[in-house]
Formats: structure tokens, sequence, C-alpha cells
């Protein structure tokens, strides 16, 4: 199958050297479709990527949270058509190793990643394996489908700590976009009290528009003392970090009941040193700590994180448009990521539309 021709993308060529410009619009191989973005959003990862860190090798096409509409399929696909709307997995497992064996692909010893080591949908196209494409239901949006992966990610990292259910506190370190979605995942699964904390007053005033009141400025009252105020000084039964910071990961950690659940989910921004007594208090109360990465997905449709998150915005049990702030044409983005990296002005869930 021969493109036809160009398309605009946003090409990461070095670090802090993104470029809108043509690039060759990308064939669909054997068992793959292409896709046209209908919208990307931008993850907190993309910013030290773009201007930090960098990608895997350059030059790349950031973004890997899209949806869109297969355009073009390649061999040997079958159960897919154009027009389909799709949400894409953006992790491609290897299929050889043993985790890929167990079905268990973020924990695969040799993946690619759209949008990091290989190209993404910062672009009018990208091309995906058929196994990571998920069925957008008929009345979910692609502004919506398009959140499907941090969406997935904030239900793995609440599943990752056993869950919630009535009768118990939830306390959440952060409420960016991905705080903001496992504040809704906690309440939809029954949590009795959904407490959040953040620094930032913007973020304060969105969690509080959206339904959830006891959300609250760390730097205003300890959230420790706050916890412990609202649980009649038992503390929280599920903690999740979402910040990333030293801090919020030690009060986290201190704010956990006996017996409760700690999650960290939050991309360390640097080193954190647990004092000996917060450690020993943790032994006492046997307080039980897990790690998270992404999202499970299916590739023969069991269960999954992703099915669950399409299903929920269906019926309404995950509403995520609130979330949506901005949304910027391709053509501005590198612009947006820019102001968004110098906090020039108030962003939650930024959508990149071609």
């Amino acid at each position: 199958m021969n493109s036809p021709g160009t398309m605009d993308a946003l090409v990461l060529h070095g670090i802090g050297d993104a470029r809108f410009e043509k690039v060759p619009i990308p064939d669909p191989g054997v068992g793959e479709v292409r896709v046209r973005i209908g919208f990307c959003g931008v993850c907190g990862s993309d910013l030290p990527r773009v201007f930090e860190k960098g990608t895997y090798s350059f030059p790349t096409v950031c973004g890997h949270e899209f949806a869109g509409t297969i355009e073009a399929i390649g061999q040997e696909v079958t159960d897919f058509r154009v027009g389909d709307r799709v949400a894409v997995f953006p992790l491609l497992w290897c299929g050889k190793c043993p985790a890929c064996e167990e079905g268990k692909y973020v924990q695969c010893l040799d993946y690619d990643y759209l949008g990091s080591r290989c190209d993404g949908a910062f672009a009018e196209y990208v091309t995906a394996p058929t196994q990571n494409l998920v069925r957008v239901p008929d009345h979910v949006s692609l502004e919506e489908a398009a959140m499907t992966e941090p969406a997935a990610v904030a239900l793995h990292a609440v599943r990752r700590g056993g869950g919630t259910s009535i009768g118990e506190t939830v306390a959440i370190f952060g409420a960016g976009p991905i705080g903001l979605m496992v504040a809704q995942w906690t309440r939809a699964l029954g949590a009795s009290q959904v407490i959040l904390f953040d620094v930032q007053k913007e973020k304060i005033e969105q969690a509080k528009k959206i339904g959830f009141e006891l959300t609250f400025n760390a730097a205003e009252k300890d959230p420790v003392e706050r916890t412990l105020e609202l649980t009649d000084g038992h503390g929280a039964d599920l903690a999740i970090e979402g910040a990333g910071v030293p801090t919020t990961m030690v009060q986290a950690l201190t704010v956990a009941r006996r017996g409760g659940r700690v999650v960290l989910m939050g991309n360390p921004s640097k080193d954190v040193t647990l004092p000996a007594s917060l450690i020993s208090q943790v032994m006492r109360r046997e307080v039980q700590i897990f790690g998270t990465w992404n999202s499970d997905y299916s590739a023969y449709g069991n269960h999954d994180d992703w099915g669950d998150v399409l299903l929920a915005m269906e019926e309404g049990v995950l509403d995520l448009k609130p979330l949506i702030t901005h949304k910027v044409a391709l053509s501005e983005a590198f612009e947006t990521l820019k102001r968004m990296r110098e906090q020039q002005g108030f962003f939650s869930k930024v959508l990149v539309h071609p």
C-alpha cells in the first residue's frame, strides 16, 4: 500500500527542539491499521520528555494518549474496518518474554512504545497493530476516548491498592488530571470519603467544582493533620501518591491507618529520604505499599482496565469532560507545551487535534 503523501507532525529533533513539519504518512504493515488522529492528550510525562530527558532516539513524534478513526488497513486485517473509531493501547509488547506469555504486557522485557520509543500521535496519522485497538462505544466522543489511557492508569492504581468500598477513606496527593480520575474511580467504587490535596489554587477549585468538596491546600494545613481530623484519628484506608515529590510521598505513608494501603503512582522528581521513625511506624502499622505503572490490557477482549474505562464512560460513571481545559491545534502544540512547562496559566487536561 502506498501512502498518499505527507502529513503534519510535531517532530522532536532533540531536547527542547520540536518542529511542526511535514513528514511521510506511515503505511500500515501486516496486521496493522493507520489511524487518523482525532485527539491526543498531553501527558505529564510529555513535558520532561520534550524539554529535559528526550526520547530514546531522534527524531521522534511524541504523544501516547489518543483516539481516532481507522483510515486504512494493512494485509491480514479482518476484525476492523475503515471508519471504525478506536482508542489505542500505546505499549507494543514483544510477545516472546515470560511476562507476555502470561498476558502481563506492561511487564514486557523488550517493549516498544508509541510516542517515546517510536512515533506517536502528535501527528495527523499513526499506525498500530490491531491487537492494540479498542473500539470506542457510539456514545463516547473522541475527546473522551483520547483520555482512555490516563483513566486506565488511574483505575489500575486504585486496583493495585486493593480497590475501595463503603466505609473507607481515600487520601489522594495531587489533584492533576490523573489524580482527579483516581478520585472519580474511588467515588464510583463506593469510598465514603475522598480527600484530595494539592498546592495549586486552580486545581483545588477544579476538584471542588466537579464534586470533591474535601479538597484542601496542602500549603495551608498539614495533610496528615487534616486526614486524622476527618477520620477520628485513624488515618486513611487507602492513600495514593500522585504528585511524585518527596514531601507527598512521606505524607502518603504517614496518613495510612493500621493495615492501610499506600500506592506510589507519581513519577518521582528526586530522591526520597524516609525518616527511621516513619519506617518504624509503617512496619508497626503493617502498612501495605504498592507500586503501579501503566494499566492492564488484554489483546483477547478479556476483562481489563481499558474496557472498563470505556464502559464507564459510556454509562456515565466516569465523566472526564470537565477535566478538559484546552483543545489546541497541532500547529500550536509546541507553544502550548512551553506555556505548560513555564506554568503560564492553568492547564488540566490538554487535547491536541490535527
